[in-house]
């Protein structure tokens, strides 16, 4: 695939994802666990289906010592049984927050699973990491930003 547009060498989009990189760093920071916000970007990356984001997030996560097993079941986590249940809430949060303009919502089910498991700090830094990585999916897949070069950290 062929780049349509280099996000990085427009100054108007440099200068847009040098914002979103600082306003992620706000979900960095916060008390949302760092391996349940990998497996949000890769999911959402796989529902968009933005390659350069799947193959970043998935490299960036077997770096921090993901398994291959768990990487390699995100896509089917529903029959998965690798996952503990607050990573399952993240992951049908995920889904159904990605699939909103599909028609579809965020059941009263999924809500009442991520309230179980996490606190209003890790809730909303789990909303804003869903809301931030469908932006970033978006981005990438109208450049067409090619996948499969990625090294871990080389974008921070």
């Amino acid at each position: 695939m062929e780049p349509r547009f280099d996000l990085y060498g427009n100054k108007v989009t440099a200068s847009f994802v040098k914002r979103m990189s600082m306003a992620a760093k706000v979900i960095d920071d916060s008390p949302l666990p760092a391996v349940t916000h990998e497996l949000v970007k890769i999911r959402a990356s796989q529902i968009n289906g933005c390659s350069f984001c799947v193959d970043m997030h998935t490299k960036d996560a077997a770096h921090a010592g993901e398994t291959s097993v768990r990487l390699h079941l995100v896509a089917a986590w529903h029959e998965a049984d690798v996952f503990t249940e607050a990573e399952r809430a993240a992951l049908a949060l995920t889904e159904e927050t990605t699939r909103v303009a599909d028609g579809g919502k965020v059941t009263d089910e999924t809500w009442q699973q991520v309230r179980k498991h996490y606190d209003d700090d890790q809730i909303a830094a789990l909303i804003a990491a869903i809301a931030m990585i469908n932006a970033w999916n978006r981005l990438n897949a109208v450049a067409h930003t090619p996948a499969g070069h990625y090294v871990p950290g080389q974008l921070g």
